[in-house]
């Protein structure tokens, strides 16, 4: 899944691969076999000698100034999520970890409480993007949103889950760049070797989506549905972080146009008749996220 001791430098190869020659000013000549910069290019525009960023990138040197990252981080065209991501790669790789246990996430008590009472359609998420608990509105949404289901396993293993998303690799991606942020430097942590080295194996988009090592923030989104019974669905999505846990998120759904609402009502009464029935709306396939941020 990973180079073990070399976080860092696992993070460095990637990023520079992803990086035109022409958007830094190199000229691009024809016979130009490399993808995206050489280490020496890297090197000279961040103002370091081509030995010292090797030795960064081959894990020799694992004390680097903060001054240094911000210009390589400059070089590689980071945004602001992945040069804080970058930094603490960095941190971490000063001592070599071993893959870890990971520690059990717990919902608490009153979250699990509040969620069956919100009007919105609402649902857990824990750091590892399982989902840890669900009310019957984010049901009737998806049947996919309940307790105990994984999200990245639904997108890159379930082709129900696929077909909900028009443009399901951008979808992926997003998914996979939260997860990254979500996980930081622990990706020795055993959920996430568990996680990443089954979806691996089974999903070569999968791999070469984790390989960018890409970061995006886990935040809100305005998404456009395309509900099996209610038709078009547009809502606007808020992320919102569960004080005194380990990376819980709540999740909410709420309309952002009035016959949006409408039809989340409707969605809600068809969740009522559901839990009197016993039953569940088999018919919901789900979602589309027109800005490629799935749940």
């Amino acid at each position: 899944m990973s180079d073990e001791g070399n976080l860092l430098g696992e993070f460095l190869r990637a990023r520079r691969e992803l990086v035109s020659p022409g958007t830094v000013g190199i000229p691009i000549q024809r016979n130009r076999r490399v993808a995206g910069l050489r280490r020496e290019e890297v090197a000279m525009l961040a103002g370091v000698s081509a030995e010292y960023y090797l030795r960064l990138e081959q894990g020799r040197d694992r004390n680097p100034s903060a001054q240094v990252l911000a210009s390589i981080a400059r070089v590689l065209q980071l945004d602001e999520e992945a040069t804080a991501h970058l930094m603490g790669l960095a941190s971490a790789d000063q001592t070599r970890r071993r893959p870890r246990r990971s520690r059990p996430e717990t919902l608490p008590a009153s979250l699990e409480a509040l969620v069956p009472q919100l009007p919105f359609p609402a649902f857990v998420e824990g750091r590892y993007l399982d989902v840890l608990a669900a009310n019957g509105l984010a049901q009737a949404l998806s049947p996919r949103l309940v307790a105990g289901r994984n999200r990245l396993r639904d997108v890159f293993l379930d082709p129900a889950e696929q077909a909900l998303f028009p443009d399901w690799e951008a979808a992926a991606a997003a998914l996979i760049a939260g997860f990254r942020r979500s996980v930081g430097a622990s990706v020795h942590d055993a959920r996430v070797v568990e996680l990443v080295g089954e979806l691996s194996v089974a999903s070569p988009t999968f791999s070469r989506l984790w390989a960018r090592h890409d970061v995006r923030e886990r935040q809100g989104a305005t998404l456009t549905f395309e509900h099996p019974q209610l038709g078009e669905l547009m809502v606007h999505r808020e992320k919102l972080m569960v004080t005194a846990t380990d990376g819980l998120v709540l999740v909410l759904y709420h309309g952002a146009r009035s016959s949006d609402r409408e039809k989340l009502a409707l969605a809600g009464a068809m969740a009522a008749r559901a839990t009197v029935s016993g039953g569940r709306c088999d018919g919901d396939r789900g979602e589309r996220a027109d800005d490629h941020a799935p749940t």
